[in-house]
């Protein structure tokens, strides 16, 4: 049974940050993509970031893009999302998501590609 569990999320004033985790279990983990997506409050689900089975090739949503580092342990079955210089709009429930994709291809923006998901942790954001 593939279970990708989130931690990491909180509450933090703006300017902060965290660091999240995603640790999946029951799957060949080098064999995926693995992403990060977030959903507000009364708002669709929206592409943070991404990145390929080695690490080599992060990918991320022009919003965070210099905010947000993406990175991934293969041998602890662990990618990580970096959050720096967090603000207000930040807010959601972040999630992360496995996509078993062939090697040579980068990781997606579309959440219709990845096959499993994680429950979401919320991270909140003060002004």
């Amino acid at each position: 049974q593939v279970q990708l569990v989130e931690s990491g999320g909180g509450l933090v004033q703006a300017g902060g940050s965290l660091r999240l985790s995603c640790e999946a279990s029951g799957l060949t983990f080098s064999n995926y993509a693995m992403g990060w997506f977030r959903q507000a409050s009364g708002k669709e689900r929206e592409f943070v970031s991404a990145i390929n089975w080695a690490g080599s090739r992060p990918d991320y949503a022009d919003s965070v893009k210099g905010r947000f580092t993406i990175s991934r342990d293969n041998a602890k079955k662990t990618v990580y999302l970096q959050m720096n210089s967090l603000k207000p709009e930040d807010t959601a429930v972040y999630s992360c998501a496995a996509d078993e994709t062939p090697r040579h291809r980068l990781s997606s923006r579309s959440p219709l590609a990845y096959d499993y998901w994680g429950q979401g942790t919320q991270v909140t954001v003060s002004s």
